[in-house]
Formats: structure tokens, C-alpha cells, sequence
């Protein structure tokens, strides 16, 4: 069972879109949730191959770790519906980075020689710099890592874990000392543990997965549908974590889509 996370006092409210960005509506009423934050920045990274300090996915990360320490929302919390967009306008001199969620844009700002401000101007960089390609399978092993970082390690997830390692390296065995052999190992030791603080969370295994994966790839929709299939031949009710290892991949697959379009 999950514990029940400590609450502020009752004069304190969760920071929401409202108190951050400049919006209106149904948004500007709702907290900013860790998943929301975790899925703006596997978008921004996939554009400009880092989170920014200042940027609006960098405001969102503050706002749901301070709203998920205090018992606001919970670590797997999503509280946007349609979910997120980083996309980029080229102009003369000057390329256009917007972000945007529930169809609002919370920021915008421009990188390019020479800088225009903006917004959130502090996330300026030079187009020498470079931006960021496709979202590879090791980076979506570390965004569930931030999505779902605090579940311990399950058979179902050491397996969706194994098809990815699998997928991304173009191994077919097990890499002695990978993430997939760190799952497995956690997963026996979990089904072993008889408290609950004592079993591997994944973000014990997945904080530096592409490090450990030794070669990587771009997530691709079939890289997806493998690892999701892995995962619900694992699971005892043959379902997926709506926040774990296959729904990561599928997300990365999906902005990669809409990166290549």
C-alpha cells in the first residue's frame, strides 16, 4: 500500500497553473502534477536535447515537486488532459521555441544570433549549441524515472525493461551489468523483501539508463508495441502502469512521429 504523503496546513494551496504561467480556464485552476512536468521535458529534450533553467518545463518540474512534497498530488499524477507541445517557428535570423499545453502557451522565447528576449529569455542558447533529435529508449527508460520512479521494480517491469534494452541495443541476451540485468536482479530481490522501504524502486535502475545501455536508438512505434507486449505477459492482471516503462516508450515514440512530420 502506498503511504499517505503529509499534507500542508489547510491555508496552503498546491501551486497551479495559474499561480506560474499566464493562462486561463479549466488550466489556471489545476495543480501542476509531476507527470505533466515529466512529459515537458521529454519534449523539450527531444527539440533542444536539454531542459533550459527557466524554461516553462523547468518552472513545471519546480511546481510539481513542491506541490507532490507536500501531499498535493501523487508522483504519477497527470493533470493535463490533451498533453504537451514544444515546437519551433524558424524566422529570419531567429528560430521561435513555444511551449504549450491543454492547447495555452506558457512560454515562449528565441534562440538564435542575434538573441531576442522573451518570456523566459534565460533560456537563450546558440544554434551552434545545438538542439536535440528524436527521443532515443534510453531517454524514455529515464523519464519513467521521473514518471514512475518511486514503484518498485516488478516482473512486468524488469521484462518491459529487458524488450527495451533489447530494442535499443540489437542484443538479443541479457548485457551483463545493463539496466535489463539491474531490473532482473531488483525484481528478485523485491518478490523477496517483506517491507515495502526495503525493495529497488525504479528509479534506482533507471536514473542513468542510456548510460548503461551502452548503444541506444530512437523509440519508434513498433519499439512500443514490443515493450508493451512485454509488459502484459509479465503483469498477473495483463495490464500496463499507466506511467511505467512501456507507456514512456510510447510517448517518446509518439512525439518522435510528430518531430518527423
Amino acid at each position: 500500500m502506498s503511504q499517505q504523503q503529509p499534507r500542508k496546513p489547510e491555508e496552503e494551496e498546491a501551486i497551479k497553473y495559474g499561480d506560474v504561467f499566464d493562462v486561463q480556464g479549466k488550466l489556471a485552476e489545476k495543480p501542476v502534477a509531476p507527470k505533466d512536468a515529466a512529459m515537458m521535458q521529454m519534449a523539450g529534450n527531444a527539440l533542444l536535447g536539454e531542459t533550459k533553467k527557466g524554461c516553462a518545463a523547468a518552472a513545471m518540474v519546480s511546481a510539481a515537486m513542491k506541490n507532490e512534497k507536500a501531499g498535493f498530488v501523487g508522483h504519477e499524477d497527470v493533470n493535463v488532459d490533451s498533453g504537451v507541445t514544444v515546437e519551433e517557428t524558424q524566422l529570419a535570423g531567429k528560430r521561435i521555441i513555444t511551449e504549450s499545453t491543454e492547447n495555452e502557451v506558457i512560454g515562449q522565447y528565441s534562440q538564435a544570433a542575434p538573441l531576442t528576449s522573451g518570456p523566459y529569455s534565460s533560456c537563450e542558447q546558440s544554434e551552434e549549441d545545438g538542439g536535440g533529435g528524436p527521443i532515443t529508449i534510453g531517454e524514455a527508460l529515464e523519464a519513467t524515472a521521473l514518471t514512475a520512479g518511486n514503484k518498485p521494480v516488478e516482473w512486468s517491469g524488469a521484462a518491459a525493461i529487458q524488450a527495451a534494452e533489447v530494442r535499443a541495443t540489437g542484443r538479443t541476451s541479457i548485457m551483463p551489468g545493463g539496466v535489463a540485468a539491474a531490473a532482473q536482479s531488483a525484481a528478485t530481490l523485491n518478490a523477496r523483501a517483506s517491507r515495502e522501504e526495503e525493495k529497488t524502486k525504479l528509479c534506482d535502475v533507471l536514473s542513468n539508463a542510456t548510460e548503461r545501455l551502452g548503444s541506444d536508438k530512437a523509440a519508434t512505434r513498433r519499439d512500443a508495441e514490443g515493450v508493451a507486449v512485454a509488459e502484459l505477459r509479465n503483469d498477473p492482471t495483463l495490464t500496463t502502469h499507466p506511467a511505467g516503462v512501456s507507456a514512456s516508450v510510447a510517448a517518446a515514440a509518439r512525439l518522435n512521429d510528430q518531430i518527423s512530420k
